[in-house]
């Protein structure tokens, strides 16, 4: 029987607003390859907002990437083409649940290797 402490922890899908996928690449060898998918997602997906460049490193990540948001109804189409479309970049997938350092971590799935972040940039302060 479950406990109260593990309902508690139980969180409903609808607390997802959105989701980010995060691009990253080497400045010197794999921006030309993050271009060109930028490129195509904006051509197949207008819905996807597309982040800027971050050459220089912002936040939790530890190379450089952009970011491209996108609304939930997105997901079912927009995951499986990135998933086959990344053109062997790496790409972190979370979604938007109001606490980053959960949704970074807990709640993020991999496509590619996974990279370390700098998490402790997104602990909420108490």
């Amino acid at each position: 029987m479950p406990t109260k402490q593990t309902r508690r922890r139980k969180k409903p899908p609808a607390l997802i607003t959105a989701y980010h996928a995060h691009v990253y690449y080497a400045a010197n060898e794999t921006r030309g390859r993050a271009a060109r998918l930028r490129g195509r997602v904006a051509r197949k997906f207008p819905r996807a907002k597309l982040g800027r460049w971050h050459d220089e490193l912002v936040g939790p990540h530890t190379q450089s990437m952009y970011q491209i948001a996108f609304p939930r109804g997105l997901l079912a189409s927009f995951v499986p083409w990135l998933m086959l479309n990344r053109d062997s970049l790496d790409v972190l997938l979370h979604p938007e649940t109001g606490d980053d350092y959960r949704d970074h971590t807990a709640h993020a799935c991999w496509f590619g290797a996974t990279l370390s972040l700098n998490v402790e940039v997104l602990r909420k302060k108490h």
